[in-house]
């Protein structure tokens, strides 16, 4: 924790209550109201958490003002555009980039990884067909716990650090085998030739019949959409993950629960929903009435895959994932697919409209991720389980490091309870 040098003063009928101010080394001072409730005897009232800092940590800091997203310091447009996937992950796990020789030992580890217990192929064939497959991660994620008892010992920093690995090095597998399954396709097991990109494609378009030979730029765009998505701070899949770990549950429990938060439409299904309004629209002669209809207030129509709800000014990570975007496009073409064809006028439209500049609702991540997945065959169904595969590094650096924090307690939010007082049971004979 900081230390204080400030203080904040708060004034509760006539009584005066110092607090503590904690300074970042970047972002908004925090005031320390731990307590309050012991001083005052009040609570304070914050739906959403969106002006509440409930940890301090050294790995993800966003200024939404500025466009900024910085892992452990470095840009993540410098990260996504000269680093890999990988790399980001140990930058993250470790607080460091790797030299060439950690970087080499780090990458083995989680390639040796990969493979599945061949026990957990029969938790897939349990599903439905048709089972979603995000519903498909959170039981074989969760079920994890069963199959890898030497990984569970939260108290043991060996066994942290071989369930970081396994959840990092797995996830790959577990959401292309749930995308197989859904498709009626054999799995097709890892291998350790490939890089984890093209690894994951190679898993999820590979079949027995023929060879796969996974395309570098395809392969470029997969490890940039997994950069890109690796962490953001406390979003809500992360305080979940935070939340059910602040219990002392297992490893795969809690990246289980992000996993669950995370199937959101609100939060890990946004680029989903890009895409189905790019389907709604239709081609590109339709764009112009669309775009009226989002500049309309009374109109429910709204224009997903622009402008974000931290980022006030653009998205740090929109601008690398267009160059991909546009990569994937030159490479698959959209001459016949009238959704990217769509997507590609439509981000020309809004770009050149000066009232989409004024409101800063300029194209996201998840605009061009959308239209990458698209591009490469993937249904919008798989776009979120991507995401959690791609999230799950973040989600398993804040679970080590608050395991780390001497301040760890369980978490326990407080209410403004609005039902009624106490009152006295009625026999049901007199209701």
């Amino acid at each position: 924790m900081a230390d204080s040098s400030k203080n904040a003063t708060i004034s509760i009928d006539g009584q005066s209550y110092d607090l503590p101010i904690y300074s970042p080394t970047a972002g908004p001072d925090v005031i320390d109201i731990r307590k309050l409730y012991a001083q005052a005897g009040v609570f304070t009232y914050d739906p959403g958490y969106t002006s509440t800092a409930s940890c301090d940590s050294t790995i993800t800091f966003i200024d939404g003002d500025k466009g900024e997203l910085l892992h452990r310091g470095y840009p993540i447009d410098q990260l996504a555009s000269k680093s890999h996937y990988l790399e980001v992950c140990y930058l993250l796990l470790y607080g460091e980039l790797p030299t060439a020789a950690q970087l080499e030992e780090f990458e083995t580890t989680i390639t040796r990884h990969t493979m599945l217990h061949e026990q957990m192929v029969n938790f897939f064939r349990g599903f439905r067909r048709d089972a979603h497959p995000m519903a498909i991660m959170v039981g074989v994620v969760g079920a994890m716990s069963a199959f890898y008892h030497d990984s569970t010992d939260i108290s043991d920093p060996y066994q942290r650090e071989v369930a970081s690995h396994r959840l990092i090095a797995k996830m790959p597998t577990i959401a292309a085998w749930a995308y197989k399954y859904s498709v009626g396709q054999p799995f097709v097991y890892p291998r350790n030739d490939l890089s984890y990109a093209a690894n994951f494609l190679h898993m999820c378009f590979a079949v027995p019949a023929e060879e796969y030979v996974v395309d570098p730029i395809l392969a470029r765009a997969m490890d940039r959409i997994f950069t890109l998505h690796a962490d953001h701070e406390q979003n809500a899949s992360t305080s979940t993950v935070r939340l059910a770990s602040s219990s002392g549950a297992n490893p795969f429990a809690c990246i289980a629960a992000g996993v669950a938060c995370l199937w959101g439409p609100a939060h890990g299904g946004a680029n989903q929903a890009c895409l189905e309004m790019l389907k709604e629209i239709g081609s590109p002669e339709n764009i112009p009435e669309y775009i009226a209809r989002a500049k309309d207030k009374n109109d429910p129509f709204r224009l997903m895959g622009f402008g974000h709800r931290v980022y006030k000014n653009f998205d740090p990570r929109a601008k690398v994932m267009k160059q991909s975007a546009d990569e994937v496009l030159d490479l698959m073409g959209i001459e016949n697919n009238p959704v990217l064809a769509t997507a590609k006028e439509l981000e020309r439209a809004a770009l050149d409209d000066p009232y989409f500049a004024e409101k800063k609702l300029f194209p996201n991540v998840d605009f061009y991720s959308g239209i990458i997945l698209e591009a490469m065959g993937f249904p919008t169904s798989m776009f979120t389980p991507i995401f959690a595969l791609s999230r799950t590094v973040g989600w398993v650096s804040q679970w080590k490091e608050m395991l780390n924090d001497p301040q760890n307690k369980i978490g326990r939010p407080r209410q403004l309870y609005l039902g009624s007082t106490q009152r006295d049971y009625v026999d049901i004979e007199t209701r």
